[in-house]
């Protein structure tokens, strides 16, 4: 068996140096006086950086063992300051790789191309839609590939190609139409994708605005985005435009706050939405947010109704108003169409947990029962898509409150008690006395 082996590990040998020398001819070998290496070695090494990056050094070099190639290249000083930013980065992202190599392929013909041939018209390597270069003079020995003049004709010479040297890239119609395409998209782009919205667990709200787009449901309950409670202090107002500047929550509260006033029969209501700043503030808050409320307004009569131990609580003409908000958008027609189909219809408000109870009476719309409830007496007063405020003729209170209320008999002696109906403004001087000790108002005297 000793014997044998000599004979057997020959043959291996000489099988494996024939494998090795047949794999070594088959790549193409590239002197160090080829074109490609003095592009290296030159004034153009930005352009061989971009065809390093664009994965074309293998293809230029079997395309180097069939033809020669001449090669049009702007300098290092024309691609840093001739080039548009916008257009270098689109050219060296990943995703755009096909469009950098249209462009770099754009600049090479793979024939050989002295300043003497001109003028021609040569077909490049870019085999995108037959692309050509027209090589054009003028009387004063100017030469020019297509728009762009050649500044250094046979720069660079070598026995398997030539470089000309050239004022600024050409761009194929091509990549100007991928770049185009591109930046179009993104300006259409409004809203970009972000992570999931973050929670504070401590306050259930939203670390950070969350990005939704116009018309998309807000991503938290309208009662997580609610202030945890109302304040008699004065809140400072939101900022224009909302933290996605999508909607002007400030702004619209104002104008439907203006359109009451000039309305008529609902200074009142004004009033209260003015100097209760944390009322309007949160509205406005919220309808910046995305949310969208509807406003049952009780009209100057219903609200000169309103008696002191109504309002004597911390907070109640707070609590009253939020009764009044319902955080839907709901105009007359679509409150009639339901009280029509359905009968009765509870209405959430903005005062937890309490609803406010809607039935068709009398070809209009009724708001809670008994003696407590309310007509719908001037419909759509102000909508505008996020906000709508509907006139109600009075005030509208909880179910289980009215049902706790105590009604104290007047003992009957021979002389009537004459009692004075309130006049018109008791709502604001309640308020104002209330609101005395935080915070001085111009408004109340």
């Amino acid at each position: 068996m000793a014997s044998h082996s000599p004979q057997i590990y020959i043959p291996i040998l000489l099988l494996s140096l024939l494998i090795t020398t047949t794999t070594t001819a088959l790549q193409p070998q590239i002197n160090s006086n080829s074109v490609l290496v003095a592009l290296l070695d030159s004034r153009y090494t930005e352009l061989s950086e971009l065809i390093e990056k664009a994965l074309l050094l293998q293809t230029l070099e079997q395309t180097l063992t069939q033809h020669n190639l001449t090669i049009f290249a702007p300098n290092n000083q024309a691609l840093n300051h001739n080039l548009d930013p916008e257009f270098k980065q689109f050219l060296l992202q990943p995703r755009n790789l096909k469009s950098l190599q249209n462009l770099l392929l754009f600049h090479i013909v793979p024939s050989r191309i002295h300043s003497s041939h001109w003028p021609a018209k040569h077909k490049t390597l870019c085999n995108n839609n037959n692309q050509f270069l027209s090589l054009t003079s003028t009387s004063s020995n100017d030469i020019f590939v297509g728009r762009v003049k050649v500044t250094r004709p046979d720069d660079i010479t070598r026995p398997d190609g030539l470089i000309h040297g050239i004022e600024r890239f050409l761009i194929p119609r091509s990549v100007q139409e991928d770049f185009n395409s591109r930046r179009s998209l993104r300006s259409i782009s409004a809203v970009l994708p972000e992570g999931a919205p973050e929670v504070d667990p401590r306050t259930n709200r939203l670390k950070k605005p969350a990005q939704v787009p116009v018309g998309a449901p807000p991503v938290l309950p309208v009662y997580d985005a609610l202030a945890p409670g109302p304040s008699l202090a004065p809140a400072p107002a939101p900022g224009p435009g909302g933290p996605r500047h999508h909607f002007d929550g400030e702004s619209q509260v104002k104008d439907f706050i203006q359109t009451l006033l000039h309305y008529g029969g609902y200074n009142e209501m004004a009033d209260i939405l003015v100097n209760l700043t944390s009322l309007a503030s949160e509205m406005g808050r919220l309808v910046s947010e995305g949310y969208v409320i509807t406003v049952l307004a009780p009209n100057d009569e219903a609200m000169a109704k309103l008696t002191t131990d109504q309002l004597s609580e911390p907070g109640a003409p707070e609590q009253i108003m939020y009764y009044h908000i319902i955080p839907e958008y709901q105009t007359e027609e679509s409150m009639y169409n339901s009280v029509r189909r359905f009968g009765k219809v509870n209405y959430d408000t903005l005062r937890l947990p309490h609803k406010v109870v809607a039935e068709e009476a009398d070809g209009s719309v009724k708001f809670g029962k008994g003696e407590g409830s309310a007509y719908l007496f001037d419909p759509d007063i102000y909508t505008d898509g996020r906000i709508s405020v509907q006139g109600i003729d009075g005030v509208l209170f909880p179910v289980e409150e009215e049902e706790s209320k105590v009604v104290k008999k007047v003992p009957t002696t021979g002389v009537s008690k004459v009692v004075a109906k309130p006049r018109r403004g008791k709502l604001m001087e309640v308020t104002c006395s209330l609101l005395g000790p935080f915070t001085h108002l111009s408004t109340c005297h």
